[in-house]
């Protein structure tokens, strides 16, 4: 036991030191000597594809020399516009499909599965040839007083293409919005019909809301995917990028450099979609998120703040 002495009249707080504060921690991360070992074997493995590239006999110059041609800027145009109308009639087709499939009848359950098993199960581009020369069944497209010619007439390749890629897109998104769909809590879809609200109107304003959260990041990654689904339609005729690309080619006598050119532009196109894609997320995860992820600019500011922070900052804090 220790004693504790006192003066007269001292009180126990005068004339003595304040406690002094716990002393800061000093943190050491520890060294992950793999971690150089592999980022130095990757960047040699990069450095010695890139090398081989350049020893190659391609002709690099000719891919600025046609990267704005006129025929590869009307190629993105059509590939654009073919990927969004594709999507359009996926996405309407998989809504009303997905729709279909979870009714309770059977007749309309058993048409959209057997819709989803077919087109899920037969390649894109044997769809294309088989709508392309139906033709042989149908020879000619008779609407009564609205429309009537050949099937051959009929059938562009752009009407071609728009049938191969939205259809079987259609029953991808089918399945996609039927998981977004059941994803919902039924007492949801319970309590709007408490309150008198229609079936429809409940899908409209309660339930497809709420899916949207689970439906948007298959969606954008199809969306992308059917950017470069389109490089198909080359097969039908339909001049698109790669079907550019590839005349460019064989007029030019550099065919494998017009080939680098199309997957520069598919890069080019795919990445800012991604982008629309990540933000497109960061929105609808606003209800189920309590704290949004960081957008990649404020990463970038963050770590540019990080960089020029005095080392033990953190921890004198």
């Amino acid at each position: 036991m220790t004693d504790i002495q006192k003066t007269a009249g001292e009180s126990p707080g005068e004339n003595s030191a304040p406690p002094a504060g716990p002393e800061a921690i000093k943190a050491i991360p520890v060294r992950h000597y793999g971690r150089y070992v592999s980022a130095v074997v990757a960047i040699a493995i990069l450095v010695g594809i890139v090398y081989a590239f350049s020893q190659g006999d391609i002709n690099w110059h000719a891919v600025p020399d046609y990267f704005f041609d006129h025929r590869i800027t009307t190629g993105v145009y059509k590939t654009l516009l073919l990927t969004v109308l594709s999507m359009l009639i996926g996405i309407v087709g998989g809504i009303v499909l997905a729709i279909m499939r979870l009714s309770k009848n059977p007749v309309t359950s058993s048409i959209a599965w057997f819709y989803i098993w077919f087109f899920r199960g037969t390649p894109v581009l044997v769809q294309l040839f088989l709508w392309f020369n139906l033709g042989l069944v149908f020879r000619y497209i008779d609407l009564m007083p609205l429309y009537k010619d050949e099937w051959s007439n009929f059938m562009t390749p752009l009407l071609t293409a728009l049938l191969g890629l939205g259809l079987n897109e259609a029953a991808y998104m089918a399945e996609i919005c039927r998981a977004g769909l059941l994803a919902v809590d039924e007492g949801q879809t319970e309590a709007a019909h408490a309150l008198g609200m229609s079936h429809g109107r409940t899908l409209r304003r309660v339930v497809i809301p709420q899916a949207m959260r689970v439906i948007v990041p298959p969606t954008g990654n199809e969306v992308i995917n059917m950017l470069k689904t389109t490089s198909l339609v080359a097969a039908v005729q339909y001049p698109e990028l790669f079907r550019y690309a590839q005349d460019i080619g064989q007029n030019s006598g550099a065919p494998v450099e017009m080939y680098f050119l199309a997957a520069a532009w598919y890069l080019i196109m795919t990445s800012v979609l991604s982008v629309g894609q990540y933000y497109i997320e960061r929105y609808y995860a606003r209800g189920s998120s309590r704290q949004l992820p960081p957008t990649p600019w404020q990463k970038v500011k963050a770590n540019m703040f990080s960089l020029g922070r005095p080392r033990g900052a953190v921890g004198a804090a």
